[in-house]
């Protein structure tokens, strides 16, 4: 049995007349009843008494209509969820980030997002970058935010863009000597007691750092090492030491706490949005629009690499890369 022809049967009992019934389905009379004394047949029960005032259906048939209409109704809402699924409106997105993530972009990006797509379940992670990447690479998520390219195997099958660029600050206790200074300087900053990510949770600020403290790594090695940046400024305020972590940690407002510029200005690992190349997911495409119009220079950059791997997939052999 077909849809049709439950659609056959309640246009026969909205309209208890065989011509009027094929008439409103565009279709003639004889084959209305020829289909209809078919379901008759296959359900082993009269549904219709034929009278000369019209035709209405028998209990059996009131029984069958009852359920007829429901089961158009799942059809059509079936259509509408599918449709809807298909533009990205209903799903899930799985995402890990790092913490700094959420002091900018992601408040825009995903108070967006939630907004044009009240309907998809988000599942939201806190990883490290290595983490996340892993993840990512694993299947185990949809999209991936952390500091630095990806890494390791499997990576290369990755599209990364950067979303947002961030310098170096030291934040201390407003007790602490550095306290309502504009700025410090490498050297003297070698000589505290540090703050600073966990080197095995963010590898790619930890080696921008060895850099920077060429002729200093001793401080880095006595550091205090931490999982996120709210903990950085959380130990900071309790003057264990001057925390070191990106710009946008300035976004936390404590009075607790002061934040110097370090100077020479130091460029810490882009933040980085990574997905898998072939992910035709339209939910996570639905996503990417929003982060394009959201994150300023990100949607031709991220069109650009796109472009890249689909030329690099089509051509047997060639590898492809982050961008």
């Amino acid at each position: 049995m077909e849809a049709r022809h439950l659609r056959y049967a309640v246009a026969l009992a909205e309209h208890q007349h065989f011509g009027r019934a094929a008439a409103s389905l565009g279709i003639a009379q004889p084959p209305l009843s020829a289909q209809i004394a078919a379901v008759e047949r296959e359900v082993g029960q009269r549904l219709f008494d034929r009278t000369p005032r019209g035709v209405f259906p028998t209990a059996a048939g009131t029984a069958f209509l009852e359920r007829a209409r429901r089961a158009l109704a799942e059809i059509a809402a079936a259509s509408v969820e599918a449709g809807r699924a298909a533009r990205g409106e209903t799903g899930l997105l799985r995402m890990g980030f790092i913490g700094s993530a959420l002091l900018d972009p992601l408040p825009g990006v995903l108070g967006r997002f939630r907004k044009s797509r009240p309907d998809v379940r988000l599942d939201l992670r806190e990883m490290s970058s290595p983490e996340a990447a892993a993840a990512l690479v694993a299947g185990e998520l949809d999209v991936a935010v952390g500091r630095g390219n990806p890494r390791g195997a499997g990576a290369e099958r990755l599209v990364t863009v950067p979303i947002g660029a961030d310098h170096l600050v030291a934040v201390v206790a407003v007790s602490h000597p550095f306290a309502g200074r504009d700025e410090v300087t490498l050297g003297q900053l070698a000589a505290e007691q540090l703050i600073i990510s966990a080197p095995d949770q963010e590898p790619a600020v930890a080696a921008h750092l060895r850099n920077a403290f060429a002729s200093g790594t001793d401080a880095l090695a006595a550091a205090t090492t931490s999982r996120d940046v709210h903990t950085i400024i959380g130990l900071a305020a309790c003057a264990v030491g001057v925390g070191l972590g990106p710009a946008r940690m300035r976004l936390i407002t404590r009075g607790d706490v002061w934040f110097c510029d370090v100077t020479p200005r130091f460029r810490l690992p882009d933040l980085q949005l990574s997905f898998r190349a072939d992910d035709t997911s339209p939910v996570l495409a639905a996503f990417l629009d929003v982060v394009r119009a959201n994150c300023r220079d990100v949607g031709s950059l991220l069109d650009e690499v796109l472009a890249r791997h689909a030329r690099s997939s089509a051509v047997p052999g060639t590898r492809t890369g982050s961008g």
